[in-house]
């Protein structure tokens, strides 16, 4: 085992110097055990590794999903390097980026094979996933790997499986779909009478927004934020859909509401003392939701296919929508013109063992014991969420990697740390 550890290592020495250094460094153990079938593998930490009956048949499977017309190829997770033994056979290869996803993996795996070969291959170079700010494609993100990815390499790995689930979860979003083309339907006399977002883009240019999700640390800043509503000059506030009603409860208006799923109705959105307050919404809400709102309505579409046919007959502004309602009520503030945002309750996580502020557990979603995932906080410690949370959390950490002419505060620490935002001094001591 050490002898082949030596002969990869030499090459990694030479060809990269930086990770022979870094990998001499890796920590950490992983529990392996040999599985055998007509080939072999490894199963680590109770994962396998790659197929035990025939690892290159697979790896060829694997390499037939990526484009052969593409000079450059990303390859997530080492296996046991077959996938890059696989596309280096393509004449038309350029460079293959190969990211490594578990240092100390990575490190076992030299021991027990000769990668000279695709190591030594003048078109490879080596990377460490957690190096980079997000994931680069065209890439085939190896499934055990994603599943042990270690924490360096967490963000990438969430990047990763929101990007390989895309068109999974947007199924449900088919323009053909029965449902979306009567529910468009439905909401079309609304729309029409109601005015345009657009009418609300540079209408803050010199005042600083709170968008202000459901998350449950909102709970802790009820006390802070009914005292900045009540001062004579102070942020705006926006909030999403569910945060609405927990904030009257606890005293405090916001200045506009967004909306856009099509599940929201007035158990969430109560009607009874919206007078004066402005809501955002997209024609997949509730018409019956949307027609009980006493406050001016204002109506604005997503990228979504779904939209098309509406954009071309009725254009309306466009938000940035990713899966969450808090992406267009952030996109909103940066379209209303703020310097300065700062999010509450923007969590995409399970802080306190709670999921949304103001709800009951289940209320909005799976309950708590049913979080099988984890995000690191603003103290770098792991706390549970769902898949979905963690894509909305990549989605809106690109959008603010896409605006760095605006300033992007968090409120909390115990919330899912959110990349590209600083902590709020007034509310994170």
């Amino acid at each position: 085992m050490s002898e082949w550890f030596e002969d990869n290592a030499q090459v990694i020495q030479r060809r990269w110097p930086a990770q022979y250094q870094r990998l001499l460094t890796q920590e950490g153990t992983v529990q392996v055990e040999l599985l055998k079938g007509r080939d072999s593998t490894l199963s680590v930490d109770g994962i396998q590794l790659t197929s035990r009956h025939d690892r290159l048949g697979e790896a060829r499977v694997q390499a037939s999903s990526l484009p052969l017309d593409k000079p450059q190829l990303h390859v997530y997770g080492i296996g046991l390097g077959e996938l890059p033994q696989v596309l280096l056979e393509r004449p038309g290869l350029e460079k293959l980026y190969v990211h490594v996803l578990n240092g100390a993996l990575f490190k076992l795996v030299l021991q027990l094979l000769d990668h000279r070969q695709w190591l030594d291959d003048p078109r490879v170079e080596l990377l460490f996933a957690g190096d980079f700010p997000d994931i680069f494609t065209p890439f085939f993100a190896l499934p055990a790997e994603m599943l042990l990815a270690d924490d360096f390499n967490a963000k990438i790995r969430d990047r990763l499986v929101s990007e390989v689930h895309l068109s999974f979860n947007n199924r449900e979003f088919d323009p053909q779909s029965p449902f979306i083309q009567q529910r468009l339907r439905d909401c079309l006399d609304v729309l029409l009478a109601d005015d345009d977002a657009t009418k609300l883009f540079g209408t803050c240019t010199d005042r600083e927004i709170y968008v202000i999700g459901t998350g449950p640390t909102l709970e802790s800043h009820y006390q802070r934020l009914a005292a900045v509503r009540g001062r004579a000059e102070r942020p705006l506030f926006i909030c999403v859909d569910t945060a609405y009603r927990p904030l009257r409860e606890n005293g405090i208006t916001p200045d506009l509401v967004v909306s856009i799923d099509q599940r929201i109705s007035t158990l969430h959105l109560p009607f009874e003392q919206s007078d004066g307050i402005p809501l955002v919404y997209m024609p997949m809400s509730d018409p019956e939701m949307l027609k009980a709102w006493r406050g001016k309505r204002y109506g604005a579409y997503s990228a979504s296919p779904i939209y098309a046919r509406l954009r071309e007959q009725h254009p309306r502004a466009q938000l940035h929508v990713g899966g969450s309602v808090i992406h267009p009520a952030v996109d909103l503030a940066v379209k209303m013109g703020a310097g300065r945002i700062t999010l509450f309750g923007a969590d995409f996580a399970f802080p306190m063992d709670k999921t949304h502020a103001g709800w009951n557990d289940g209320d909005l979603g799976p309950p708590v014991s049913q979080a099988r995932y984890w995000v690191r906080d603003g103290h770098g410690q792991r706390v549970r969420t769902q898949l979905n949370f963690r894509s909305y959390l990549c989605v809106l950490e690109r959008y603010i990697a896409g605006h760095p002419q605006v300033s992007f505060f968090n409120s909390s620490q115990a919330g899912a740390m959110i990349a590209g935002t600083q902590f709020n001094p007034e509310f994170v001591q």
